[in-house]
């Protein structure tokens, strides 16, 4: 069996099968780590949705922004924007079952065998990783719940912008999840700044990438990540691997094979997304 991490699909499902293809990917026997934003944007939501949903029982993944989206939306909760590329799945004769199935997936998963993490944006430098998987818990249990239509009412919203253990409500809840689906930089007490979506060269002054922090406590766990397409994969830190090399964009995929740590780049076929 051999486990892959895939960055951000975004509905770009020619160049998921392509990459699946160059590695000889076996559904039977092996897996794939799924970063999150499995849809939207991309031309091919509807078909990667139904591959993985298909192929369930060998993929692992994680919620992002995007997936969270298409759950606020099929609840009624947000409407469609112009840039969204939903229709199909939400119209589609299985939404049901690609919702029920959404609804189990967490925002943070540990993988003990591999020790590897896997989050959409990233893990709060204040939280260790049994602070994240619980966190990530409240997020899976809210999401199974049904109370599921007020937390995606209330979901969106960039305040509170940093973590107190003693937040209770809608805003704990919204505020974890910005953390793990939205995080990109932070300063030194952890405060966010989700406006920022450039690089590492223009961080704004007293802010840094979140896995650059001096005393981020997950310094020592293996993080497999996404969502930060303007890094396109490139980073130094020490056990994290930012997989989200803007395929939607008009990049590329990127498919790391985790125990041996090696990448199969496949690049854009479709249009880069406007």
């Amino acid at each position: 069996m051999t486990d892959y991490a895939v960055g951000d699909i975004q509905g770009c499902y020619r160049e998921l099968m392509e990459a699946l293809d160059r590695v000889s990917f076996d559904p039977s026997n092996d897996k794939l780590w799924v970063v999150g934003d499995m849809v939207n944007r991309g031309s091919g939501s509807l078909e990667t949705l139904h591959f993985l949903y298909q192929h369930r029982s060998s993929i692992r993944c994680v919620l992002g922004n995007h997936d969270l989206h298409l759950l606020a939306v099929h609840f009624g909760q947000r409407k469609l924007t112009a840039s969204d590329t939903l229709d199909e799945i939400l119209n589609a004769d299985d939404i049901n079952l690609w919702v029920d199935w959404l609804r189990q997936q967490p925002l943070c998963l540990h993988y003990s065998k591999t020790n590897f993490t896997m989050v959409h944006a990233g893990i709060a430098p204040q939280w260790n990783l049994q602070d994240a998987l619980i966190y990530s818990a409240e997020i899976e249990a809210v999401l199974q719940s049904d109370n599921i239509g007020e937390f995606l009412a209330t979901m969106y919203g960039n305040e509170p912008l940093i973590w107190d253990n003693k937040l209770v409500g809608n805003a704990r809840l919204r505020c974890i999840t910005n953390y793990f689906t939205r995080m990109r930089i932070c300063n030194r007490q952890g405060q966010l700044d989700l406006n920022y979506k450039g690089g590492l060269e223009h961080i704004p002054e007293g802010y840094m990438a979140w896995f650059d922090h001096p005393n981020r406590k997950t310094q020592n766990e293996r993080i497999v990540f996404g969502h930060w397409a303007a890094l396109e994969g490139q980073l130094s830190s020490r056990n994290i691997f930012g997989l989200d090399t803007a395929c939607v964009w008009g990049r590329s995929l990127t498919l790391m094979r985790m125990e041996k740590l090696s990448f199969t780049t496949v690049d854009a076929i479709s249009e880069p997304t406007p």
